[in-house]
C-alpha cells in the first residue's frame, strides 16, 4: 500500500483534482475512465450526495493503479473510515477539522483539508496536511493566495478550488497554486462521459501551457 507521500508524489505528476459531485454507481466506471484518458489521475466524490461510497469503492477498484480516488466534503472521523474502507486513499474537505485531517493521516490517505485563512492553514499543516485545498477560492482570490504563501512554510501546496476554468489556470498558478480541484466546470450530473472526455483535456492541456 503506498503511503500519504507517495500518493502526494503522485498527485503533484498531475495535480488537478476531479470533483465529480452527483455521481451515480451506474456511471462512475465510465466517467472515471474518461477523466483517465483525458489525464486526470486524482478523483473525488463528495460524500454529500447519494450514492458516494458506492462509487468510490467501483472508481477504487476499476481505474488503473495510478489513479488516486477519495472522498470530499469528509466532515467526521466517520467519514474518513467509511472512505477507507471503501477504497479511498483521498480525503478532501471544506473545513479545517484537525481530527479529521489526523484520522486521514493515520490511515495513510492524502489529506488536502479546505483552508480560507491563515489561522486555518497553520492549523492543518500542524495537524498533518499534506496539501491545502484553498477554498473558496473565488473569495479568497489570487492576492489572498500571495499573501498566505508569503507566510506559510515553503513549499505549502495549495489547490485552489471554486470557479477555475482552463483560462483562469494561469494566472492562478502565477500567484502560487500547485494544483486545483474541478467541480461542475469539468463535471455535473447528466454530463456524458465523451463531455467529461473533452473538458478533462482542456483543462490538463490548460495545466501543462500555465
Amino acid at each position: 500500500m503506498s503511503t500519504s507521500f507517495e500518493l502526494l508524489a503522485q498527485a503533484r505528476r498531475m495535480p488537478l483534482v476531479a470533483i465529480l459531485r452527483g455521481l451515480v454507481p451506474a456511471e462512475a466506471e465510465a466517467v472515471g475512465a474518461a477523466l483517465v484518458e483525458s489525464g486526470f489521475r486524482t478523483l473525488e466524490v463528495p460524500l454529500n450526495r447519494p450514492g458516494a461510497l458506492e462509487c468510490i469503492a467501483v472508481l477504487a477498484r476499476r481505474l488503473p493503479a495510478d489513479a488516486i480516488v477519495g472522498g470530499g466534503t469528509m466532515l467526521t472521523v466517520a467519514d474518513v473510515e467509511a472512505v477507507h474502507a471503501a477504497g479511498g486513499r483521498l480525503m478532501v474537505s471544506p473545513n479545517c477539522d484537525t481530527a479529521v485531517i489526523r484520522r486521514a493521516v493515520e490511515l495513510g490517505m492524502l489529506a488536502a483539508p479546505g483552508v480560507a485563512t491563515p489561522t486555518e492553514a497553520f492549523a492543518a499543516l500542524q495537524a498533518g496536511a499534506h496539501a491545502l485545498k484553498l477554498f473558496p477560492a473565488e473569495m479568497v482570490g489570487q492576492g489572498g493566495l500571495k499573501a498566505l504563501k508569503s507566510v506559510l512554510p515553503s513549499g505549502t501546496e495549495f489547490w485552489p478550488v471554486g470557479g477555475i476554468t482552463p483560462e483562469s489556470m494561469g494566472p492562478w498558478k502565477k500567484a502560487g497554486a500547485t494544483g486545483f480541484g474541478i467541480g461542475s466546470q469539468l463535471f455535473a450530473p447528466g454530463n456524458t462521459a465523451k463531455q467529461v472526455l473533452q473538458r478533462g483535456r482542456a483543462y490538463v492541456q490548460a495545466w501543462q501551457q500555465a
